[in-house]
């Protein structure tokens, strides 16, 4: 088992394989794309995506739905490296926002960025700040890995985890060892998979409310009806502007 690193870490240490490993999931990433640039508000010009990885994703993105003002947030080194050249970058966590003014017309934190944003105090703490700086009718979108994804992690792993969750509630319930053994690269981080009523107490604590959401099949991108067929995108509004 190689060492544990923090999620930062780790990614300065996959970055250099990590279009591959993106390329591997594509029809995932690509189906989120979709959602997320077919519900960009109409008259939007400005995107935070945090947690942007290498920021072609983010490029792509901004490009489909005719966002001319990109800010790209990564705190790793090495991931920076391989941005294209243009868009404003922030080097700082998703937690410490607070330190920036403005507003965006779209925020995005995708492929569970979320959830390696440790521990549940700096979530909590960077949904509040997306709240803050999503501009008045703007849209957060946000997906991260379901833990009752019964297609993905088998029908008894999941039952053993919701009985667990049932008996002994707790945030850190979701924490996971995450491996990555990826053409030659190898390394050990940590993260955290959510359900959907954890994922509703902290938006609700935030000040955010649900616009919209989908499961969407890890394997395949493909849609699907229940919470356990998949992990969960969310399109979320400020609390004051769904109401």
């Amino acid at each position: 088992m190689p060492e544990r690193l923090n999620p930062i870490a780790a990614y300065d240490h996959i970055a250099p394989v990590f279009a591959q490993v993106a390329a591997q999931r594509k029809a995932y990433l690509d189906a989120i794309d979709a959602l997320v640039i077919s519900g960009v508000p109409p008259g939007s010009r400005s995107l935070l995506d945090v947690g942007a990885g290498d920021g072609l994703r983010s490029c792509r993105i901004a490009q489909a739905a005719g966002l001319s003002d990109l800010t790209l947030l990564e705190p790793s080194v090495e991931m920076r490296r391989r941005w294209p050249p243009g868009p404003r970058a922030l080097t700082i966590p998703a937690e410490d926002l607070s330190s920036i003014a403005g507003q965006f017309d779209v925020i995005t934190c995708l492929w569970n960025v979320l959830g390696h944003i440790l521990p549940a105090a700096n979530r909590a703490e960077a949904l509040y700040q997306f709240a803050r700086l999503v501009s008045h009718r703007g849209k957060i979108f946000i997906d991260v890995n379901h833990r009752y994804n019964v297609a993905r992690y088998g029908a008894l792993p999941t039952f053993a985890r919701i009985v667990h969750d049932s008996i002994f509630p707790s945030d850190r319930n979701g924490d996971v060892s995450v491996t990555w053994n990826v053409f030659g690269i190898r390394c050990s981080t940590i993260g955290h998979v959510f359900t959907h009523q954890e994922f509703c107490r902290m938006i609700e604590s935030a000040g955010l409310a649900i616009d919209k959401q989908y499961v969407v099949d890890y394997v395949s991108g493909e849609l699907r009806l229940r919470r356990f067929e998949g992990n969960l995108l969310y399109v979320l509004r400020r609390k004051s502007d769904a109401e």
